[in-house]
């Protein structure tokens, strides 16, 4: 799809047309995508939960406040980021060294610079980065899904315990958002809100 169109017919779908039904390969093609997403550092904060069982859909659909859009989705996204990537510096570095374009020496010093980068700043600076990063992450699962014929809809609308509880999902990694995906009910569309123009939300200095 040409990006103006993709940007342009890419909407918060409302309401889905159930019964569609998306599979692990299906999905596994948008995070092939989704996977070139810039991070800082090259740390990959974002993890995703992908959820298609239909009972633990509904499961997650309580936990959203028994919002129709979650029991007629495809499936149901949670994104998160981890808090700690930086510990991962050295095992996500490891091929570059294997390789020959760094040295164990250079190796070392990315781990100490990363985490004293990240400790130096404390725990809020670790939690904004992983919401930072695992939200540039999840734009661009919304613009790959798209472009591969899906619809999605970004939601916060959920309980955070209830669902880290449900996908057991460890306390390193900081739930950002929710993610709806399947095919849009298009009947069920309302008209894209107003935006702005440009000369309202950019300043040229």
């Amino acid at each position: 799809m040409d990006f103006r169109q993709l940007i342009e017919q890419r909407r918060s779908a409302n309401n889905f047309v159930q019964g569609v039904p998306i599979t692990e390969t299906d999905l596994k093609a948008i995070f092939d995508d989704v996977k070139y997403v810039p991070t800082a550092f090259n740390l990959q904060h974002p993890h995703y939960f992908a959820v298609i069982d239909e009972a633990k859909k509904e499961q997650v659909r309580e936990a959203a406040y028994g919002q129709y859009k979650v029991h007629s989705a495809s499936a149901v996204i949670i994104v998160t980021g981890d808090r700690y990537a930086y510990q991962q510096t050295e095992a996500i570095n490891q091929g570059m060294r294997d390789l020959g374009i760094i040295n164990e020496s250079e190796l070392q010093d990315l781990v100490k610079e990363n985490t004293n980068f990240y400790e130096g700043r404390g725990e809020q600076f670790m939690k904004e980065e992983a919401i930072r990063n695992a939200s540039l992450s999840a734009m661009m699962f919304m613009l790959a899904a798209k472009n591969r014929g899906w619809d999605t809809c970004p939601m916060i609308g959920f309980d955070r315990n209830k669902v880290r509880e449900l996908l057991q999902i460890p306390h390193n990694q900081e739930i950002v958002l929710m993610i709806t995906i399947g095919k849009e009910k298009t009947e069920s569309r309302r008209l894209r809100g107003y935006r702005k123009p440009v000369n309202e939300f950019v300043q040229f200095i």
